[in-house]
Formats: structure tokens, sequence, C-alpha cells
């Protein structure tokens, strides 16, 4: 009861924190679409959108962890697989994210005033419910690699309510990787469901978080979309279950 009364007033403060940080930071991320090229234009949205977050998460008594960012090689670009247990990977994996890159997110959160600015700039948007849409943004994240830029993809959908460490994994993520010959960079994100369970409405808990981005998984000649979701699924679980041991 009384966890569940502060996790209320956390909530109310976080909130708090990010409308007042993100109406700062809006008018410098608003201006990045005068930028020429894409890639580039993208990279300095984020790098704005990287200080944002040194503000907001301190401010909310998050301390953030990045580890294996050596694994980005220069002048190379991947697909970056991420698992999904909170609505606070995408504010911590983007950003941490070396260089620019794109996340596929729903259509939806557009219409959100101020916001959705910010949500669109960074992402490949999809209407899950259109099938044209779900073709069109397979198209879109083609584009975002043959660009130079990362495509950052949540593989088990939506977040993992189930108390396993992964969901099962849906295909797209491994089809556009085995289709560009792009690397697979597994990356774990630890401890987001502590801060915002899935399973809570209103309640926000400062707590240490975490991405750690493991060895790429190279697309070899005899791959197939299966064989590349079975190798992710397997390295992602193996390593979720030791850091929660």
């Amino acid at each position: 009861m009384i966890r569940n009364f502060l996790g209320a007033v956390f909530m109310v403060w976080a909130a708090i924190v990010f409308l007042v940080t993100m109406l700062i930071f809006w008018i410098p991320m608003w201006a990045t679409k005068f930028i020429d090229g894409e890639a580039r234009r993208t990279k300095i949205f984020l790098d704005v959108v990287r200080v944002w977050m040194k503000f907001f998460l301190p401010l909310c008594g998050i301390r953030f962890t990045i580890r294996g960012r050596e694994n980005f090689k220069k002048d190379e670009n991947y697909v970056v697989v991420c698992n999904h247990k909170s609505y606070m990977d995408v504010p911590l994996s983007c950003p941490a994210i070396p260089g620019a890159n794109k996340t596929i997110a729903k259509r939806e959160f557009v219409d959100i005033p101020v916001f959705g600015m910010i949500y669109s700039r960074g992402s490949v948007l999809v209407d899950r419910n259109n099938e044209a849409s779900r073709k069109e943004s397979y198209h879109q994240m083609k584009k975002v690699l043959d660009m130079g830029m990362h495509m950052s993809i949540y593989p088990e959908g939506t977040r993992n309510r189930t108390g396993q460490p992964l969901k099962s994994f849906q295909d797209g993520a491994f089809r556009l990787a085995h289709a560009t010959k792009k690397a697979i960079i597994p990356a774990v994100l630890l401890n987001t469901a502590k801060v915002l369970p899935p399973e809570k409405k209103f309640y926000f808990w400062p707590h240490p978080v975490a991405i750690h981005f493991l060895e790429p998984i190279p697309v070899n000649d005899d791959d197939t979309p299966e064989t590349l979701k079975e190798k992710t699924y397997k390295i992602m679980w193996e390593y979720i279950v030791r850091r929660e041991a």
C-alpha cells in the first residue's frame, strides 16, 4: 500500500519533469527538420535527445548504465534487436545506440500534441492493423539501413508481461537482416519494468537501469530468417537469465 502510494507520487514527479524538460528541448528538436540529409538530421536530433535524457533521468532518480557500445564497428550499421518490458525502453535504447538510428513505432502516438513530433522524428511508423502499412514500414526500414543508419526493432512486438525472460519473437527484424545482410546486435534492457511496470497504470519507481549491447550476429550464406531468429533469441534469453540469477 505504501509503496503503491509512493509510486504514484514518483509518477507525478516524473511526469512533471518529463513535460518541463521536453518543452525546454522541443524547439532544438523541432529545428532539426531544417538540416539537410536524413541521416545527418536524425543524428543531430538524437544528440539533442541524448542531452535531454541526461537531465531527465537523474532528476527522476534513474541511473542509466550502457555497456557494449564498442560492438558497433565504425562505418558499419546494424539491425539492433531489443527486448521489451516497459515504456522506458525506447527513450533509453535509441539515445544509447551510437550514431543515427530509427526505431519501429506505432503510428497512433503521432497525434499526441507536442510529443508527437518527437515520437515521429526518430521512428519508422506503422499501423499494425493495416497490411499495407506493415509492408510499407518494412520498405522504410530497408531505406534506413541503406542510408547508413541503424534500425532498432523490438521483435516481441508488445511489452513482455509473461514473467519469462522473453516472449516469442516475430519475424520482421530477421527478415530485414537476412535481406540486407546487416549483422544483428542483440540489446538487452535490464530493470526497466521495475521503473514502469507494464501491469501498473500509474506508477513510477526510481531504480538503476541498463542496456547491454552484445556481440554482433553476422548473417551467413546458410542463414535463414528463422535461424537468425533462433540464434538471437537463445543468446538474449541466456544473457537475461544470467543477469537475473
